[in-house]
């Protein structure tokens, strides 16, 4: 009996080796992308933008004239065309795009660039792009970087309520789309009905910093910086007040709020603002 139970382990244990030994030689291996995937996403004001790409690397190859040719079509990456979605209509470089997810397509030259937005934005590479899915073509001006990039990427700069820029960089040279978006005239409205309402809690302070930093009514926002400050004397709100002020040109009460304002960030230890309402008051006696 001992010898039989001894055979029936053995033989159970090689059965499970069998089957490790094939789950072993049958499991996924994976290994990392050549040109990894990317995802970034931006929000320009009220707008979500969203790009997905994949990132090659110079490997030690001549890429734009080379690898990449110049006067073709090209995926802008690797691998998947690049996709780009707006969550609300754009435009790119002075070009009407609407609200959508579409394929970011290049065609690179010397000394400048075709963009392509395009509806294909579900398939591999550019070998089944189609010119009459163009949505918008437009041009842009390649730059020459000092400084090498080794792996393609794609980024966001100077961000602001209605626009942004959007680089395509690689090697040596930087690709520069302008993205504009409409936004005052969505808002505008809102913040209108808003603070004629009864609604108690009005937003006072973003009201009238949205009104001066985009050169509205600086009378609506004189009168909601007053109310924003009624509810909280905060020396951000008050730097504010001196701004509007000096643009209505109330030299004297302008310098007066920003002396309140360095006060008050003093006792906040805002260095930042002690010094913007220093030069506000500096600018003041020009």
């Amino acid at each position: 009996m001992k010898l039989k139970s001894l055979s029936l382990v053995a033989l159970l244990a090689g059965s499970m080796m069998t089957v490790g030994s094939v789950s072993a030689q049958t499991a996924k291996v994976e290994f990392p992308a050549a040109s990894p995937a990317c995802t970034i996403k931006q929000r320009v004001g009220l707008t979500d933008i969203e790009i997905d790409y994949s990132r090659p690397g110079v490997k030690k190859r001549t890429i734009f004239g080379g690898m990449v040719p110049y006067g073709q079509v090209w995926r802008t990456g690797a691998n998947q065309a690049t996709k780009v979605t707006f969550s609300t209509a754009v435009k790119l470089n002075g070009a009407n795009v609407p609200a959508g997810t579409y394929a970011l397509f290049t065609i690179p030259g010397e000394d400048e660039w075709t963009i392509i937005i395009n509806k294909g934005a579900a398939q591999w590479g550019a070998f089944q792009y189609n010119e009459k899915d163009d949505v918008v073509r437009f041009k842009a001006t390649p730059m020459e970087l000092d400084f090498p990039v080794d792996a393609f990427t794609i980024e966001f700069n100077s961000i602001r309520d209605e626009s942004a820029v959007i680089n395509l960089i690689w090697d040596h040279t930087v690709v520069p789309i302008n993205v504009e978006i409409e936004l005052a005239s969505k808002l505008v409205p809102q913040i209108e009905a808003k603070m004629a309402s009864d609604d108690k809690d009005k937003p006072y302070y973003q009201a009238a910093l949205f009104y001066y930093d985009h050169k509205l009514d600086v009378q609506k926002a004189s009168k909601w910086v007053d109310a924003a400050i009624a509810q909280r004397e905060a020396h951000y709100i008050v730097y504010l007040k001196a701004e509007i002020l000096a643009r209505l040109g109330d030299k004297e009460g302008a310098t007066t709020a920003a002396k309140r304002s360095i006060e008050l960030a003093t006792q906040a230890k805002d260095t930042g603002y002690v010094k913007l309402n220093e030069d506000l008051i500096a600018s003041l006696k020009q």
